[in-house]
């Protein structure tokens, strides 16, 4: 199984493993969460939603 995107694009936004699960995981519950607030239906996972906005630099480390 190959990841996409690629863990080394997800690395250059956010400076480590633990932490990139951190903020992923943060983001993939205010996505799923801002979801049923509105009713709206999702695409594709909160979670993979998350690591696309990583790896498209629209998300970084919280710290």
């Amino acid at each position: 199984m190959m990841l996409e995107p690629p863990m080394k694009d997800l690395l250059k936004n956010v400076p480590s493993r633990y932490e990139l699960v951190n903020v992923v995981a943060h983001r993939a519950r205010q996505i799923a969460s801002e979801a049923e607030e509105s009713g709206l239906p999702l695409d594709d996972k909160p979670v993979t939603l998350a690591i696309r906005e990583v790896a498209e630099g629209k998300l970084t480390s919280q710290l």
